[in-house]
């Protein structure tokens, strides 16, 4: 019965934010380069309209920052832990959480299914001994930095694979 419950209130809030999302996007589209950043984002494969929405709201600085701070704006920048002699983890930390969110759940389908590079990377680093998660926030790393070239150079993203990622590991 609290099924029920549960799933007749979730019906309505799901609605509501397929609601918000439309009016959201008629918002951007009013403005032309707002619109026009956002179909490039969007022309990542494996970066939907939702994810590419998150982006542009979330980092407005997307195409006018460098790869390096793009990653640390969102928060899939790698940071050490060395102390003197000590050679600690690698781990990611700071930046915008709701950003890092969107961008890791993006990561994940496109790294298996819609995005050749993310695949090739992914294949790669489990391949070398990196565990599942660690790929995937490396995967979200490169999504972010692929966007925000892609912005950069004002050109929709060209599905091709490198050459270095093509030779087997």
């Amino acid at each position: 019965r609290i099924q029920g419950v549960w799933k007749a209130q979730i019906a309505p809030l799901a609605k509501s934010k397929r609601a918000e999302l439309k009016a959201l996007l008629a918002a951007i589209r009013k403005h032309p380069d707002l619109a026009a950043r956002l179909d490039l984002i969007n022309s990542v494969a494996g970066c939907g309209l939702p994810t590419a929405v998150a982006v542009l709201v979330r980092m407005p600085e997307v195409g006018n920052v460098t790869r390096e701070q793009a990653a640390a704006l969102s928060g899939l920048a790698p940071y050490d832990d060395d102390s003197g002699n000590r050679v600690g983890d690698r781990h990611i930390e700071g930046g915008r959480e709701r950003l890092r969110r969107a961008l890791y759940t993006a990561a994940l389908p496109a790294s298996f299914r819609w995005n050749p590079q993310l695949m090739a990377l992914y294949g790669r680093l489990i391949a070398a001994g990196k565990c599942h998660k660690s790929a995937l926030i490396a995967c979200a790393r490169k999504l972010v930095v692929i966007i925000n070239a892609v912005v950069a150079r004002g050109t929709p993203w060209l599905a091709e694979v490198p050459q270095l990622a093509k030779l087997p590991a």
